[in-house]
């Protein structure tokens, strides 16, 4: 699985030019309700060809369908899906982002990319990362409270060997085996030399630098560790990555499957992250209490356009036909039959990240209001 963060928006906000095609697909992980996502494609496939023969020539059309026609008939892509699928293409670019969360069918052909699913899923409070360690190899996971997935460390081997190199230039270089979704680095020091408590320090202050670099600063996750009780203290000492969790999973993770591993890291998980979200709704209602926080979506809009507000909290799978006029913050009706509608609270949540405020998606059941948001106001 590919790692998304918000570094990825930011690029395809700012890189692309039209034709922007930004399709969005549920997905499915099992035979065999998977049968049924090839053909959803194409048929989303051969709606995308008929939107963009109408302002494009036809060998326009056939370069810009080249890739998706390429995805039509490839079974094994197909056969390791997850629970979404984010495709965003145009002339000059193709990006494919798996999704550990189901989104609703969507194609749009526009001058910019269609985002707000993706940003969604990024404001999730629930996601959090797994660094799986041995001695000798390390694996990466991404998950939330239903699903945890490995991560494609593709090239890391690479980034770890010149780690390793700055830790000592005889240290053999890491190697990476390939799984469905994800990878492993293995590093195997007993090539060359006798296997000893010093090479795996440098081994782990490598992984922790790669990992630190690569993933933790751009998903700004919570991480978990999880190796043997022994290997805790060395990788900490190490470690200087402060999304790394104080707390974490003492067990080889080798020995276990992918359930039984999220099973155990949603356990360390669940208490912060419903502590963070107690903490959220608190500071919401004390700052209600004073005058600086609104459930209204009029005048929560009047304050995103303006900067005002500091947090967002916004209600999973809840949407309000319509968009904000981002010129005078105003809360224009859409039509909720028209399935290109766009939705009120993604363009609040998309308004107000990129104001610099922090956005927070909530199961509806935690959410304090009705309205489907909260905002609590810098000033």
């Amino acid at each position: 699985m590919r790692q998304l963060s918000a570094d990825d928006l930011s690029r395809l906000r700012a890189q692309a030019g039209p034709p922007c095609i930004s399709l969005y697909q549920p997905t499915h992980r099992h035979h065999p309700e998977n049968r049924q996502d090839p053909i959803r494609y194409r048929n989303l496939r051969s709606e995308m060809e008929k939107s963009l023969r109408q302002s494009y020539s036809s060998r326009d059309v056939r370069d810009l369908l080249k890739k998706h026609e390429s995805l039509q008939d490839d079974a094994e892509f197909w056969n390791h899906r997850t629970d979404g699928l984010a495709i965003l293409s145009s002339p000059d670019s193709f990006e494919l982002f798996d999704l550990q969360r189901p989104v609703r069918e969507f194609l749009m052909v526009a001058p910019s990319f269609y985002t707000k699913p993706l940003l969604r899923i990024l404001q999730s409070a629930d996601r959090y990362q797994v660094l799986c360690l041995t001695r000798d190899s390390v694996t990466l996971y991404e998950g939330n409270r239903d699903v945890l997935d490995p991560i494609d460390l593709g090239d890391v081997s690479v980034e770890l060997s010149e780690a390793l190199a700055a830790e000592d230039r005889t240290l053999p270089r890491p190697s990476v085996r390939s799984a469905p979704g994800g990878s492993t680095v293995h590093y195997n020091p007993a090539q060359k030399s006798e296997q000893t408590q010093n090479d795996m320090e440098k081994f782990f202050r490598a992984v922790d630098r790669v990992v630190l670099e690569r993933y933790s600063k751009p998903g700004s996750m919570p991480l978990l560790l999880a190796a043997l009780a022994e290997h805790h203290s060395p990788f900490r000492n190490v470690s200087h990555n402060p999304m790394l969790l104080s707390d974490g999973i003492r067990v080889n993770p080798e020995t276990l499957d992918v359930e039984e591993l999220r099973k155990l890291a949603w356990q360390k998980m669940e208490p912060l992250y419903l502590e963070r979200l107690a903490a959220h709704i608190d500071r919401f209602y004390e700052a209600r209490a004073n005058g600086f926080a609104s459930d209204a979506i009029d005048e929560a809009a009047f304050a995103a356009i303006s900067g005002r507000i500091g947090l967002l909290l916004v209600e999973a799978d809840r949407q309000v036909p319509g968009y904000i006029d981002e010129v005078t913050g105003r809360v224009v009706a859409g039509d909720p039959s028209d399935p290109h509608t766009g939705d009120v609270l993604n363009d609040l949540a998309e308004i107000v990240s990129r104001m610099g405020g922090e956005v927070v998606v909530v199961p509806a059941g935690r959410m304090p209001s009705s309205t489907g948001i909260a905002a609590t106001y810098r000033f």
